[in-house]
């Protein structure tokens, strides 16, 4: 089977504008989770987020911003620093067969920012002032459709739409490019702009969201027995992957493989996961089948841990279930925590996590567990856990609403660093 190796990674997330300072932040236990100041929050029930760290308009120029949504913004700029921590030049082309280049970057919402802002803007002031860049703005395609230009990508760009699992489908499809033979090399990964009034009044209207709006930085918990909701949050997160016979010709350094994925789907209710975790389970079990690993390799899952009173139990029963009696042997973490949740960004930022976890060889915390939800039978680390030495392997969880499942498995074979 071809080796699918990792040869760059970014990200701009609540906790830092790159990946370094993410992963950093994440080790130290920092939250990224912060009131709301807009006064279109004030009338809101929840007032908390995860804003980006550092604002797309300090980073991309404002005329070329104009004509990209928010999403799209994350987007390019995560995008850009993986293809430069990948030792390419961002937008030149010539260094990688464009044939053999495939983009897949997914979003859970899409350009929700584009469409409110100028159906405001026609309600308000007339047709006349909406935006004639609006639809490929607000597109769920657009973020994936502006990397696949700036690379020159023309061995197709995909965009998967799974809601909170959006973006691991997105590595899995890519991985299944390469492996296909479709392409040597792809970018892949995801991104969420949804800070907004609508969407938050939303999902407070579902009960799905904390209300700690007095205490921001705590109110993201998972497994601890005062959870009350996600936090939602915005980012984004990429990586560059590619073969490991491109990889090794072209001289990158590997931080790590992309071992495989599985997907299944619960087919029991849009919002609500199946109790008995028989989809989240399965999914890990179809990524240590399609990774050739067994359960007692798993030393790590960063598991998907949003907080939710029912999503928190089930998972860590899948995680039971999916592992057995190899569930001793490994460390648990949350990392939304820390970050929020970035929705159809989550999984790519998180399997990120998991190979900076594996690279380092420490697992980062899950924050704010102060009375933890007893008989849960997983190992949570609730302070920076070291990992030990030797080939490690480890898991990723993505859920998402509609009863998509998807795990990625990523070992730290390959490395070269």
């Amino acid at each position: 089977m071809t080796d699918i190796v990792i040869t760059g990674l970014g990200a701009t997330t609540p906790l830092g504008g790159d990946l370094a300072s993410t992963w950093q932040a994440m080790l130290a236990g920092q939250s990224g989770i912060t009131s709301i100041t807009e006064d279109w929050a004030a009338d809101l029930a929840v007032r908390i987020a995860g804003m980006v760290k550092v604002d797309p308009s300090e980073i991309i120029d404002r005329v070329k911003a104009r004509r990209l949504d928010r999403s799209s913004q994350l987007a390019l700029i995560a995008a850009q620093e993986a293809w430069t921590d990948a030792g390419l030049t961002w937008e030149l082309e010539g260094e990688v067969d464009p044939l053999r280049l495939s983009v897949s970057i997914a979003s859970g919402i899409g350009g929700l920012h584009s469409l409110l802002n100028n159906w405001d803007a026609q309600r308000d002031k007339g047709p006349r002032r909406v935006s004639p860049f609006t639809i490929p703005m607000l597109m769920a395609n657009a973020p994936a459709a502006n990397i696949g230009l700036a690379v020159h990508a023309k061995a197709g760009v995909h965009a998967p739409v799974s809601a909170c699992a959006s973006s691991n489908e997105a590595i899995s499809l890519g991985v299944d490019l390469l492996r296909l033979g479709r392409a040597d090399i792809a970018v892949v990964g995801g991104t969420e702009a949804t800070i907004h009034p609508l969407p938050i009044a939303a999902f407070s209207q579902m009960q799905a969201l904390s209300r700690r709006n007095d205490e921001p930085e705590r109110a993201s918990r998972p497994w601890d027995r005062g959870r009350d909701g996600f936090v939602m949050a915005e980012g984004a997160a990429v990586m560059v992957i590619e073969t490991l016979e491109h990889a090794k010709a072209r001289g990158a350094t590997i931080y790590g493989t992309i071992a495989g994925a599985g997907i299944t789907s619960d087919s029991h209710d849009i919002v609500q996961p199946d109790p008995s975790g028989e989809g989240q389970s399965g999914a890990m079990l179809k990524a240590l089948a399609d990774s050739k690993l067994a359960a007692s390799d798993i030393v790590h899952v960063n598991a998907h841990g949003t907080s939710t009173p029912q999503g928190d139990v089930t998972e860590a029963g899948s995680i039971r279930t999916a592992l057995g009696e190899a569930v001793d042997g490994c460390i648990v973490t949350s990392t939304k925590s820390m970050t929020g949740h970035l929705l159809g960004g989550a999984g790519a930022l998180e399997t990120i996590a998991s190979v900076m976890a594996l690279h380092d060889r420490m697992v980062p915390p899950t924050i704010n567990l102060e009375d933890p939800e007893p008989g849960l039978g997983i190992d949570i680390a609730s302070v920076p856990r070291p990992l030990p030495a030797g080939d490690l392997a480890a898991i990723n969880n993505s859920f998402g609403f509609g009863g998509h499942n998807v795990a990625v498995a990523v070992t730290n074979a390959n490395a070269t660093r």
